[in-house]
């Protein structure tokens, strides 16, 4: 009986990596956008929910292949997220943070709104039926597999684009201090486009590999939204490496209440953690202390 719950257990530590590769890189998007522009995208995941659609239209629809639809989702979805910054954002730099939130909420429920009355209320798939890898006595979900590989990989060509180019550098300065940098010359109006650009095509990576394990439809973003806030909040908002941290942190969680319990429950243990952990370090999770 030991060996057998040993083995379910590493199953669900497994699964709550691979479920980490996803969240990491939807909590990098987000804190990438925070850390450089200063304002939270309450409506990231609703990104996410359209890149999703994109996928499946394009694939099931349409007939493309998966390989040639991904390419096209993250540049729709970076589209969308230049969209959102020079018609929402942008207008609203100097206002309080409260317009600010209240703006990026709006267009939450815009495109949730727009999503129900275009495609319906419906869940869809791709219909793709990929197999599972037994290791041992340890299945692992190849679609789960696949998309912290990719995840991994978009997070290593991000970190390469921001350590290694002009522009990346200029991201990174710019987050660090802002108006220096405007003050040495620096576009600030572009590298927040650039920024915003490279936010929605994290957002569309993350919903090619998505769309592979949940159905679409347009209330698809309320099942990781709030995770991806408290994943950011618990790193602390716009510290990439606390949240990819906080990301693993409550995969884990996730996936091992999951085991014990059910998985709702395994999101309750996430939040009493998030909870608790606000009261510990309010700040995030590598915040220094003062």
């Amino acid at each position: 009986m030991g060996a057998i719950f040993d083995i379910y257990l590493l199953e669900a530590l497994i699964n709550g990596l691979l479920l980490g590769g996803v969240l990491a890189l939807l909590a990098l998007g987000l804190n990438l956008v925070f850390g450089v522009i200063d304002v939270v995208w309450i409506c990231y995941a609703e990104l996410v929910m359209v890149g999703m659609y994109a996928m499946y239209y394009l694939v099931s629809v349409y007939g493309w292949p998966f390989w040639a639809a991904v390419p096209a989702c993250i540049a729709t979805v970076a589209v969308l997220g230049l969209l959102l910054h020079v018609l929402v954002i942008a207008p609203l730099l100097g206002a309080p943070p409260i317009n600010q939130l209240l703006a990026t909420g709006g267009v939450l429920f815009f495109l949730q709104s727009f999503a129900t009355v275009a495609f319906g209320i419906e869940f869809r798939n791709l219909g793709l039926r990929l197999p599972v890898i037994e290791i041992g006595d340890i299945f692992v979900s190849y679609a789960r597999l696949l998309a912290f590989g990719c995840a991994l990989a978009g997070m290593v060509a991000v970190y390469l684009f921001l350590t290694r180019s002009y522009v990346g550098t200029a991201i990174r300065a710019i987050s660090q201090d802002r108006e220096i940098m405007a003050l040495m010359g620096v576009d600030t109006r572009r590298i927040y486009l650039i920024t915003s650009a490279v936010g929605g095509g994290l957002a569309g990576l993350a919903a090619c590999l998505l769309v592979l394990q949940y159905d679409v439809h347009p209330f698809v973003g309320l099942s990781f939204g709030p995770i991806i806030f408290m994943i950011c909040v618990m790193g602390g908002l716009g510290n990439m490496v606390g949240g990819f941290v906080a990301a693993f942190i409550f995969a884990e969680l996730i996936s091992v209440g999951g085991l014990f319990l059910d998985l709702e429950w395994g999101y309750v243990f996430a939040f009493v953690f998030f909870i608790a952990m606000m009261f510990v370090r309010p700040a995030g999770l590598l915040a220094r202390r003062a």
